[in-house]
């Protein structure tokens, strides 16, 4: 089986998809797409082998190679659809709460005056985020109205993006979260991430701890029903444990784990390729 890895940075996870790759006598091609020419009259489908892995961090550069690499006729985990849905926070949202997933209360509005409006539906107290971006980076918890106005003026002034007023309620959750990992019908791990002392957001690369979190039932019904929203691949699927039970925040769709690996003790690039493997290695 041949195999194409498309990245543009090489990070913990996409070496370890490579030795996982050794171990399993995968024929695994590395490419750095920064330095490959994506020509729509080049008929040379085999460089990218039987099915190609997505690991680009830029979500443009994923999303455009993912279209240009299935467009040759080539199979991408993950795929185009799947890739524009986990791409866009919104999108996820809306996708995961026509399917009856439970989420947090989102609003999205498209003018500072609105997006006030927006945060006093939400009771005084939300979470903005861009609807695209990783890493916790652009979010913000807004508490009082005063720390509102002031990221909604900063917002009016920066890339058209940033004025996609993208909202969440502020769930009471413990100072933790679950991210669950998802390869086709399977939940293979999942991490608690915890709170650093001195920041509200529990992203690892913020200084969040990862420990290993039990899969029950109800982790591996939810996290099931919301890829299922967005297709068949791997992803990384956040949670948080209201008062009501466990909602779904975000869906990943490159999800990283460097610090789940020895958070939980499983091999997870390895049954990632496995997953592959066994879904798409003889279609």
């Amino acid at each position: 089986m041949k195999v194409s890895m498309l990245y543009d940075i090489i990070r913990w996870e996409e070496k370890a998809l490579y030795e996982a790759s050794k171990k399993r006598n995968i024929d695994m091609k590395m490419l750095d797409v920064k330095e490959e020419i994506f020509d729509t009259s080049d008929g040379r489908a085999e460089r990218f082998g039987d099915i190609s892995l997505q690991r680009c961090v830029g979500h443009y550069r994923n999303l455009h190679t993912t279209a240009f690499v299935e467009g040759q006729g080539v199979k991408v985990v993950n795929d185009l659809r799947s890739s524009e849905l986990t791409g866009n926070k919104l999108f996820t949202i809306l996708a995961l709460k026509k399917a009856g997933v439970p989420v947090p209360r989102t609003i999205v509005s498209f003018s500072q005056e609105k997006a006030y409006q927006s945060f006093r539906e939400l009771g005084n107290k939300a979470v903005i985020k861009p609807v695209t971006g990783s890493w916790g980076r652009m979010i913000g918890l807004l508490e009082s109205d005063s720390a509102a106005r002031a990221v909604l003026e900063d917002r009016e002034y920066m890339y058209p993006l940033y004025q996609v007023y993208y909202m969440q309620e502020y769930v009471k959750r413990p100072p933790r979260d679950i991210r669950a990992f998802v390869a086709g019908d399977r939940v293979i791990a999942a991490i608690y991430r915890l709170q650093p002392p001195d920041d509200w957001r529990t992203n690892t690369a913020r200084g969040g701890k990862a420990i290993n979190c039990p899969i029950t039932n109800e982790l591996e019904d939810i996290a099931l029903r919301a890829t299922s929203t967005v297709g068949d691949g791997i992803f990384g699927v956040d949670l948080m444990e209201s008062e009501a039970g466990m909602v779904v925040h975000e869906i990943n769709g490159t999800t990283e784990f460097k610090n789940s690996v020895p958070a939980t003790g499983i091999d997870i690039p390895g049954l990632m390729l496995d997953y592959i493997i066994e879904r798409h290695g003889r279609s």
